[in-house]
């Protein structure tokens, strides 16, 4: 079951408390991608907490979804700022299939932002 917010898609019935704010922040006045970040990475987090299994960069993608909590305390974030974090996001949890759905929702809401997905890879590789 989905239910539609304000300024955002569809999203998961479980994560539409998330969707409308965090701890109590109201969803007007908000920017909407903002708002979509935060709750991608809560979800990210989540699942996170509920893999049971030993995932050898777990301190990795816990540190970044913390930068992108302190890039999304500070205003609107920086596009570089966000493109190294779900770089190295995606590169301890993406091949994770049980966390797969997450990093994926993460990355949608990081280009929001005007970071697409085949340039963050691409210019860490090759410095453009």
């Amino acid at each position: 079951m989905s239910m539609q917010t304000a300024g955002e898609g569809h999203v998961a019935a479980g994560e539409a408390e998330t969707a409308r704010g965090t701890r109590g922040v109201p969803l007007s006045g908000m920017d909407p991608r903002m708002l979509t970040l935060r709750s991608a990475a809560e979800r990210l987090r989540r699942d996170l907490r509920a893999y049971p299994a030993t995932l050898a960069d777990r301190e990795i993608a816990e540190r970044e979804l913390a930068v992108l909590d302190g890039l999304l305390a500070a205003g609107v974030p920086d596009t570089a700022a966000l493109g190294q974090s779900m770089l190295l996001i995606a590169a301890a949890a993406g091949s994770v299939s049980a966390l797969a759905a997450g990093v994926h929702q993460l990355r949608q809401a990081v280009e929001l932002f005007g970071v697409p997905h085949h340039t963050t890879a691409r210019s860490r590789l090759t410095g453009r």
